[in-house]
């Protein structure tokens, strides 16, 4: 009995480690398992996070020529006696992001005196990026700031600002006096918009030797029928990109070159530019 008694103690001593590995085996697996789920779970949230939004693409890739965006029998119209007929174009780095063009000329009437005029067109377009925005979102904020200077114009009087209707996305008309060469000039600037582009447009008129000053009617249409061929530019450029001209159009494009060849060389060394303010003489 006394012998019986260790070796019963032996058998239960060894029969009880199968039962403990089992559990430890068990602990282990379930211990396992909750790493990966753990490590599922992260990988599940880490790829669930929303990435930023795309920013909407700009509309417009490039800018017109800034000399021919208006039509010539419009120039022609507006200033007379223009002193190169086909514009001076303004310093720029880069053409597809900023471009202007300006006209200049006295209309001598004799004994009536004489009719000045002045006009500018200007272009800036905006692309699109991720951390400022949208071409077009930029656009606007410009067009905004753009009327605001125009309004703030040093010595300005009169000013007065009015949506113009027919004329971009938006569009606002600007009107204003101002006195230079002791003579009242008339003023109006025509600030738009279409899609990520800018379009910026004054236009002035004044009488020398005892002529009227324009009418602010005259001005302000003036103004208007201009900026109204400036956007259409903008869109025409869009779709040259598109589709390539016929060929009775680059005959012609090409005659018309050769001539505003010719009319520059012929206005060479005017020492006509941009900001420049003709004083005529009576």
């Amino acid at each position: 009995m006394h012998r019986s008694a260790p070796r019963l103690s032996r058998i239960l001593a060894c029969a009880a480690v199968p039962v403990m590995l089992v559990a430890v085996g068990c602990s282990s697996d379930s211990g396992s398992d909750g790493k990966k789920n753990a490590g599922s779970s992260s990988s599940g949230t880490a790829s669930s996070k929303p990435s930023e939004p795309t920013v909407e693409p700009a509309k417009f890739a490039d800018l017109p020529d800034p000399c021919t965006s208006i039509g010539k029998k419009t120039i022609e119209d507006l200033v007379p006696e223009a002193k190169k007929k086909g514009g001076t174009a303004g310093g720029s780095s880069d053409l597809s992001v900023r471009s202007s063009c300006s006209w200049n000329g006295l209309d001598d009437q004799g004994v009536k005196g004489s009719q000045y005029h002045w006009m500018d067109v200007g272009f800036t377009r905006f692309d699109s990026d991720q951390a400022l925005g949208s071409g077009a979102k930029r656009a606007t904020e410009d067009y905004g700031k753009q009327v605001t200077k125009t309004k703030a114009t040093e010595g300005a009087k009169k000013v007065a600002a009015e949506p113009a209707a027919g004329i971009g996305e938006e569009a606002t008309l600007v009107t204003y006096g101002l006195s230079k060469t002791d003579e009242d000039f008339v003023y109006a600037t025509v600030v738009a918009r279409t899609g990520n582009v800018v379009v910026t447009l004054t236009y002035n008129g004044a009488g020398y030797a005892g002529a009227k000053t324009p009418s602010s009617s005259d001005i302000v249409k003036g103004a208007q029928k201009a900026a109204k061929e400036a956007i259409a530019a903008v869109g025409k450029t869009a779709g040259a990109d598109a589709s390539s001209p016929a060929k009775g159009d680059a005959k012609t494009d090409a005659e018309d070159t050769k001539k505003d060849d010719a009319d520059a060389k012929g206005d060479a060394g005017s020492g006509d530019s941009p900001k420049s303010k003709a004083t005529p003489k009576s």
